[in-house]
């Protein structure tokens, strides 16, 4: 027989499971802590489209004393356009972050730049002595992604890592019924992150006004990336390329798996024990990185999680994680726990709405709380950096064909 989901609300949450032990939620602060008096100074390094988004979210935050005050962007059409929406001087707009990072009234900054100089310019904000709010990915590479946490930990800096999705209740709720052994074993993670198109995936518009010569720093976005020459298709298309992406791997994984990991582990997952990634290019030959790509990742407490994705076809897998009593699956904003029958017994299916909806507005005002109170962000750096570790086992295991293992003791990936 089938069993009716019983709609369950936040504040009825407790009471539907408290035969398994589940408290209280205590989700990341998203308001001013105590002694919060003083305004947040913030920079913006890299005013393309979602610096931009997190510079006009930031504007809101106006009346919790969070103002920007800096903003960078080697694009100097981008740049102008950005200090206009700021209402900023000239000598606030910066072509070179370190001038930023200079500015004597600074206290944060944000970085929403392509993956290969989010490590970079993460070292140096942590040595003027900021606090960082860090567009996923973490970093381009594992080895950059540890060097950033340990730097950010012996100086004790904030560091907000912007995976969305971990200011939302409802992975966190997850988590307690895990914890509560309401699925039993957890033995499979299922997720998918597609998208179709008829241009393709990361093909945004190219400004045809953009010009090296004139108002562009087009070695200044190269950094230490292979040097070229300039290539309007990389400038503005550059979660193409391996020199500065990881492509769905670091753009769309990183934030899927996070989450995951954060309903499985609470917010000090495993490391992955190897990780296995197959798929190619498919349907869009204008890239190096695939169009289509699957990942599974085993994991040393005997779980697997499973990932797929294909940037030319939009349906895909459940969101769910299986355990040997029952199975969580995730739809929208609410999650369905579902007993396995044949185990349990006959038992009510339970529904938890997401109360707490994790946008760039949410995520951005953990990171400016945790500022004033000086506790952990949402996600932090020991989270993402064993992410990150995932992520770049994704990327080498595809690009050599082999199966990438994880060296706990030596924290290395290897084959």
């Amino acid at each position: 027989m089938t069993r009716k989901l019983e709609k369950v609300s936040r504040r009825g949450f407790m009471g539907t499971v408290a035969g398994a032990g589940v408290g209280a939620m205590v989700a990341p602060s998203l308001t001013a802590g105590t002694g919060a008096g003083d305004t947040i100074n913030v920079g913006f390094i890299g005013m393309g489209g979602r610096g931009s988004h997190l510079l006009d979210e930031t504007l809101k935050l106006a009346d919790k004393k969070v103002k920007p005050v800096a903003v960078c962007d080697v694009y100097q059409v981008r740049l102008k356009a950005a200090q206009e929406k700021a209402k900023l001087p000239d000598g606030a707009a910066y072509a070179d972050f370190r001038k930023l990072l200079a500015q004597p009234d600074l206290d944060a900054v944000v970085i929403a730049t392509p993956d290969h100089w989010h490590a970079p310019m993460a070292l140096e904000a942590i040595k003027a002595g900021k606090d960082i709010y860090l567009e996923k990915p973490f970093t381009h590479t594992y080895k950059e992604a540890q060097e950033v946490k340990d730097a950010a930990e012996k100086d004790k800096r904030v560091v907000q890592i912007g995976v969305n999705s971990c200011s939302e209740s409802l992975w966190r709720d997850a988590y307690k019924l895990i914890e509560a052994g309401k699925i039993g074993k957890v033995l499979l993670t299922t997720a998918h992150h597609s998208r179709n198109s008829k241009g393709g995936e990361w093909n945004y518009d190219i400004d045809k006004a953009a010009d090296p010569n004139k108002n562009l720093d087009w070695t200044g976005f190269l950094g230490a990336a292979p040097k070229t020459s300039w290539s309007p298709e990389r400038f503005f298309r550059w979660r193409k390329y391996w020199d500065y992406s990881g492509g769905i791997a670091s753009d769309l994984f990183f934030h899927q798996l996070t989450h995951l990991m954060v309903a499985l582990d609470g917010d000090s997952p495993e490391f992955p024990r190897r990780v296995s990634a197959l798929g190619g290019i498919y349907q869009f030959w204008d890239r190096e990185v695939p169009d289509t790509f699957s990942v599974q990742i085993d994991y040393p407490s005997n779980h697997t999680v499973i990932l797929m994705a294909s940037m030319a076809n939009d349906f895909g897998i459940p969101e769910a994680i299986r355990g040997h009593e029952g199975t969580i699956v995730f739809d929208g904003d609410k999650l369905a726990l579902h007993y396995q029958k044949s185990v349990v017994g006959e038992r009510e299916a339970v529904t938890v709405e997401n109360q707490r909806k994790g946008g760039a507005l949410e995520h951005l005002e953990n990171f400016y709380a945790c500022m004033r109170d000086r506790k952990k962000p949402a996600c932090d750096v020991e989270l993402a950096y064993k992410i990150q570790v995932a992520v770049d086992m994704m990327v080498m295991s595809f690009r050599e064909g082999k199966t990438a293992y994880w060296n706990r003791r030596k924290e290395e990936i290897g084959f």
